[in-house]
């Protein structure tokens, strides 16, 4: 079990040594994989910036993930019982939500190219992967050179399917009986948006200054 999303974050960098040297960037899913991702950043010296990607939920089962959407660019995996409505309009929600987002994380600052870099992908834990599946094949539209998904803990089904989308799934545990990601840390408080913001601008300021 972890302490928290913050001492996760070294066990995972630790195990990410081999990308220091390497031109990429880190890619957090907030709000919760932030945490985790500002230690990987600030360890391995990459910048760090959000996956502004949302998925497109079922609409008999919004948590069943039939596609992703950016602000740019979306994907999603044809349902017979889905009409192309529903997906526009869910397309203008999230649009909506993730400009908004944009706004307050980023600024004015735009997104960082990730063309030609090694990418890493980092969530606080995943149970299905299924959202993080759709969310890499929009990062992929990209052309990074290598794409990596580090978590600090992923069901084995989540593991297997993606590793069939990225480069490299690099996880610190994989429990044989998975309970949900929230299970395996004994603080699993919600990560606000001003812990977001926080984060970013503790990171931008300590890279500025070395």
């Amino acid at each position: 079990m972890f302490k928290d999303r913050t001492a996760v974050g070294h066990l995972l960098a630790a195990k990410l040594g081999v990308y220091k040297t390497v031109p990429g960037v880190v890619l957090a899913v907030p709000c919760g994989g932030v945490p985790v991702a500002y230690y990987v950043a600030k360890e391995l010296g990459l910048p760090l910036d959000l996956v502004l990607v949302k998925k497109i939920g079922h609409p008999n089962n919004k948590e069943y993930a039939i596609g992703a959407a950016s602000l740019t660019d979306h994907v999603v995996v044809p349902q017979p019982d889905v009409p192309a409505s529903y997906i526009e309009q869910e397309l203008l929600r999230i649009r909506k939500r993730l400009a908004e987002m944009s706004r307050k994380f980023r600024g004015d600052a735009a997104a960082i190219n990730l063309a030609g870099k090694t990418v890493i992908v980092i969530d606080d834990g995943a149970a299905t992967g299924q959202t993080l599946l759709r969310t890499l094949s929009l990062i992929k539209k990209s052309q990074p050179a290598k794409v990596v998904v580090a978590l600090p803990v992923a069901s084995r089904p989540a593991m297997q399917i993606l590793e069939k989308e990225a480069d490299e799934v690099v996880v610190c545990l994989i429990p044989s009986d998975f309970y949900g990601v929230g299970a395996y840390y004994e603080n699993f408080t919600e990560v606000s948006d001003d812990e977001v913001s926080y984060y970013l601008d503790k990171l931008n300021r300590l890279q500025r200054a070395g």
